[in-house]
């Protein structure tokens, strides 16, 4: 145990011991208990720096972070092309508001619209932000384009999604957690399951302006749909003359070894939400991307954002898009992604049940009889390996992009060495 300060010979016997790590990991968790609500219930380690993909806690000790803020440290912690371009703007200008213009907004959104292959970008912060926006300019799409009736408009959702948890976007939830005592709900949105074209396309009439889809459901438990599924969507919008719109917030930016992971498919969607990893991990950054068709539908006073695209969130994104265009970070994660899905389904029948996803993304079943997700999430953290659970028995595995083939395999075997322990063991239900 090591201790942060000593004590010196001449001191007074009754002067109170320095404090230890634990004590200050202790008094953070405390103090962070009880002045943040509780929205959320973290495993129980305090950051204290990171740098690639190890983060390290105040008591030193160091993790290999699988989690990745949910992707959105993509590129890794303290990435030096990003830190570097986030310093370079903190001494020129940080916000001005969309009042005026910037220098910087005009190439990032030009940029991101050239990497989508659209051209036109509507900058927002969080990515809930940009599923709201999106949905809006899909209304006013529907209201000035498809001249549907006021109040009338519908959009299409699948069932199980995870887009954010706003008002608007809980009011299609599945999840009742996130429903529970927020009524009442916005309405308008009509849900069918994931992977199922024939019931998207039943739900679809004459007043629906949109279909919202992840392409891989996250939070769900990286779902990846049928490969039908997603080219049979983007006939049915087009046959339709509905929005086919891509929920890339976080399958996006090159997690699944790709640039967007509808490109597995070959589809193309007419509105992309992007988000998390957008804004390097250094600020939150999102966009709805589309072609001037869409987006165009928007005019002065009709949607907002103190903070979206100001300059620093955009000098930063710009620094995003160009590390993407080179295309190394998709070629990591496809190539390093195939060596992660190899070890961990090598791990099916050994506490392990199913293992999904693409790339630098994987959704792993263990076997409840065993262990709970959450009971895996805290015994890997005190073996180094950060990740979380979702869904009671599901894992996800998201490490940022510039891990290497040798942490991967040290991550693996520390969550083998945890699945061999459960096996030995029964469950710990007091966890």
């Amino acid at each position: 145990m090591t201790i942060l300060g000593t004590v010196t010979a001449n001191r007074d016997a009754e002067s109170p011991a320095a404090p230890t790590q634990e004590s200050v990991a202790a008094a953070a968790i405390a103090m962070e208990d009880r002045f943040a609500a509780h929205n959320y219930a973290p495993l129980p380690v305090v950051a204290a720096s990171a740098q690639g993909a190890w983060i390290t806690d105040v008591q030193g000790d160091r993790y290999l972070d699988f989690l990745a803020a949910y992707s959105a440290v993509n590129f890794g912690h303290r990435n030096p092309e990003i830190t570097a371009a986030a310093h370079a703007q903190l001494d020129t200008v940080t916000l001005v508001s969309r009042a005026f213009h910037s220098d910087r907004l005009g190439p990032f959104c030009a940029a991101l619209a050239g990497l989508c292959g659209k051209n036109m970008v509507l900058p927002m912060n969080s990515g809930a932000e940009a599923v709201e926006s999106g949905l809006k300019v899909a209304r006013k799409w529907g209201a000035d384009v498809k001249r549907i009736s006021a109040d009338r408009a519908n959009i299409v959702v699948a069932e199980n999604n995870f887009h954010g948890r706003t008002i608007s976007i809980i009011s299609f939830s599945s999840d009742e957690s996130a429903r529970g005592g927020f009524g009442p709900f916005t309405p308008g949105f009509r849900s069918v399951p994931f992977g199922d074209a024939d019931a998207l396309d039943a739900a679809i009439d004459r007043d629906t302006v949109a279909v919202l889809l992840e392409p891989i459901q996250g939070e769900a438990g990286i779902i990846v749909p049928p490969d039908d599924y997603l080219p049979r969507v983007r006939s049915i919008c087009s046959k339709r003359n509905v929005l086919m719109i891509a929920d890339e917030i976080q399958s996006g930016l090159a997690l699944t070894g790709r640039t967007f992971a509808c490109e597995h498919w070959d589809v193309v969607p007419d509105i992309y939400l992007l988000g998390k990893a957008l804004g390097g991990g250094v600020v939150p950054l999102s966009a709805v991307v589309a072609d001037r068709d869409i987006l165009g539908v928007l005019h002065p006073g009709e949607h907002g954002s103190t903070f979206g695209g100001n300059p620093f969130a955009a000098a930063i994104g710009t620094t995003v898009v160009s590390m993407l265009s080179r295309g190394e970070f998709q070629s990591r994660s496809a190539e390093l992604g195939m060596h992660l899905h190899s070890r961990l389904r090598a791990l099916i029948g050994s506490g392990v049940v199913a293992v999904r996803g693409l790339g630098l993304w994987a959704g792993v079943d263990v076997d409840p009889r065993l262990v709970s997700g959450k009971q895996i999430s805290r015994r890997l953290a005190e073996r180094g390996v950060l990740v979380k659970d979702t869904h009671e028995s599901t894992l996800r595995f998201a490490p940022p992009l510039v891990i290497t083939a040798e942490e991967i395999d040290w991550a693996v075997d520390q969550f083998s060495a945890v699945l061999a322990d459960a096996g030995s063991h029964p469950p710990d239900i007091a966890q």
